[in-house]
């Protein structure tokens, strides 16, 4: 029997080197192909490989899909896979009472329980609140290749496929997109191929000849825009959204990096596409892959680097450089859990006083926030316009969970995509024969004079600039005259973005809630959850952080509660308060991990009461 749902959260959970995250991915993309709506959340160590059986080591994907519009990864599991002990002591609190729970046997036995820290085995008092499944993963998975020539820890290796098999077959979802890409990914090893797909579909046809399920569960497709889609994760949308910049404006993308967590699959990425007329460059270090950015900046390419906190501080002083010689460059941070090392592969939101102020001197750039993994190309886009059309540093900020965490992304369409005007038009010389670099259009935009271009040479370097000509000054006069001009430039930026406007609610509302980056999603649910007791919330969405849009002022200045949820200690609400005067109230979650949509709506009603 079928029983149909409208939307199901998933955790797969298991030591970091049981393949928890390629299940997770392959399930989250089978379910995209099948036309359901999908957010994700892939939670793994910083180690490289933590202590097996242990509960640091463990590592979970969690995803959420459905019908309907899904908008973050969920707050309970509605089924979890707990591949050893660890797996379930770690998470089992999220798991909804009476939900399903998928368990492999062998990961509970005497030495598991000891590598958990257990005196006894939790699967006996799960079984009085939750749906429990106990499951030989471990030995259905070595009994379906005992004819194989495969040592016992490669066939091991194989048994998140038969987990992931299984979830199929309970979720009425096909095996040929996994079955392609094991295809692909194996096509030189035809034995560890073979393996895996015999493992995957012992999983599903497990499902068939057991009683284990008395019922299978049918997610439909959900009602989205006519188009093309693909599941994409944040960095992968970043990356296609420099590509299409670099494509619309006519340059070349020149990116300058160094390997970091959770930034580096954009360097990973760009690299496969060299025929699109990307140059990508892994550097000594973040100060080099910055100083090398500059250098291609000047060179006239569109030139990005990204990292994520403790790289963006290294590369501070030469993002100077970038603003005095007031350079076109794209500057992405994909923040962590700090300070210093921090918590490398979990999520955070506290670099933004860092984006706005960590720089020597009087040094204000632009400074534009990606809200999910999809919207990510959107705005790697136009932070790209903004550097190209204004000549001026950019940081874009994402986070580890957009980065990491993936969702149905509609291909847009060429043309649909804003023109990019770059600055290397209609560039003169003066009536004495002479190029002035520092020369602004109303905008206080100068010109893109590019090496090989007769007549334009002219004069760079970090020291302060004399107006229009660009020669080292040290005229105190000249230097405040140069500060107040850079600052000019970036406030007048706001004339070319869009108005504030509410993303949902009204004026009327009691309270409006101001969000910024990644907290998108989970204010968009709790608002939900709200509207459904009938109680009408007002939410206000910033992507655009400095400057920030017209309008947003006036909109404050008409609520009597405004909450500003944020991973971090309250630094959008710095802001808001020191620039609008607003009596805002800070909701801040700083572990490492998302808000709920349930956190978010428990706070409005305290506001309430």
């Amino acid at each position: 029997m079928n029983k149909e749902l409208n939307q199901v959260v998933i955790l797969f959970a298991g030591d970091s080197g049981d393949g928890m995250q390629l299940t997770g991915s392959q399930f989250t993309n089978t379910s995209a192909h099948m036309g359901n709506d999908v957010s994700t959340f892939p939670d793994f160590p910083a180690e490289i490989r933590a202590p097996a059986g242990t509960v640091a080591g463990v590592s979970g994907f969690q995803l959420h899909f459905g019908s309907v519009d899904i908008t973050s990864p969920g707050d309970y599991f509605d089924v979890m896979v707990a591949m050893n002990a660890a797996a379930l002591i770690k998470n089992i609190s999220r798991l909804k009472e009476n939900g399903i729970l998928i368990v492999n046997e062998s990961g509970f036995d005497g030495k598991n329980l000891r590598l958990a820290k257990l005196d006894e085995n939790p699967l006996d008092k799960a079984k009085e609140k939750f749906q429990l499944y106990s499951i030989d993963i471990s030995g259905q998975t070595s009994e379906a290749l005992k004819n194989f020539d495969l040592g016992t820890k490669d066939k091991d290796r194989t048994k998140n496929m038969f987990a992931l098999g299984f979830v199929y077959w309970l979720y009425n979802r096909p095996l040929d997109y996994t079955l392609q890409f094991l295809k692909t990914k194996f096509a030189q090893k035809p034995e560890i191929l073979e393996a895996n797909e015999k493992v995957l579909k012992a999983g599903y046809h497990y499902g068939e000849i057991t009683d284990t399920f008395t019922e299978r569960f049918v997610v439909k497709p959900a009602k989205v825009a006519p188009g093309k889609y693909r599941n994409i994760t944040g960095n992968q949308a970043l990356s296609l959204g420099l590509i299409a910049a670099a494509n619309k404006a006519g340059l070349d993308l020149f990116y300058g990096g160094y390997p970091i967590t959770p930034a580096s699959d954009i360097l990973h990425f760009l690299s496969a596409y060299k025929n699109f007329g990307i140059k990508t460059f892994q550097a000594e270090d973040e100060i080099a892959a910055m100083a090398a950015v500059v250098g291609a900046a000047f060179a006239g390419d569109l030139a990005v680097t990204a990292s994520s906190g403790p790289g963006i501080a290294l590369k501070a002083e030469a993002m100077g450089l970038a603003l005095m010689l007031e350079l076109p460059a794209v500057i992405i941070n994909v923040q962590r859990g700090g300070p210093s090392t921090g918590l490398p592969t979990k999520t955070e939101q506290a670099d933004l006083l860092q984006a706005l102020y960590g720089r020597n001197g009087e040094a204000p750039v632009v400074v534009v926030a990606a809200h999910s993994p999809s919207h990510c190309f959107e705005m790697a886009f136009k932070a790209s316009k903004i550097a190209l059309e204004h000549m001026t540093p950019v940081i874009l900020l994402s986070d580890g969970y957009l980065g990491n965490g993936s969702e149905p992304w509609l291909f847009p369409r060429a043309e649909s995509l804003e023109k990019i005007k770059i600055q290397n038009q209609n560039i003169h010389l003066n009536h004495e024969g002479q190029f002035l670099p520092y020369e602004k259009d109303e905008r206080g935009v100068r010109k893109w004079a590019t090496p090989g271009m007769k007549d334009f040479e002219h004069r760079i370097g970090g020291l302060e600039k004399q107006r229009l000509t660009g020669n080292v000054s040290y005229n105190p006069e000249n230097h405040q005259f140069m500060v107040q001009e850079r600052a000019a430039k970036i406030e007048k930026i706001a004339d070319f973005l869009p108005p504030a406007e509410l993303n949902s609610g009204s004026l009327n509302s009691e309270v409006l809630i101001v969000s910024w980056g990644g907290t998108y999603g989970s204010v968009k649910a709790g608002i939900r959850m709200l509207e459904a007791q009938q109680i009408q919330i007002a939410h206000l969405h910033l992507d655009y952080i400095n400057p920030l849009q017209h309008g947003v002022g006036e909109i404050l200045n008409q609520f009597k509660h405004i909450l500003v949820p944020e991973l971090n200690h309250g630094q959008l609400i710095k802001i808001l308060r020191e620039k609008f005067l607003v009596d805002a109230i800070g909701l801040n979650k700083i572990q490492g991990v998302p808000f709920t949509a349930n956190e978010i709506a428990d706070r409005v009603m305290d506001l309430l009461k």
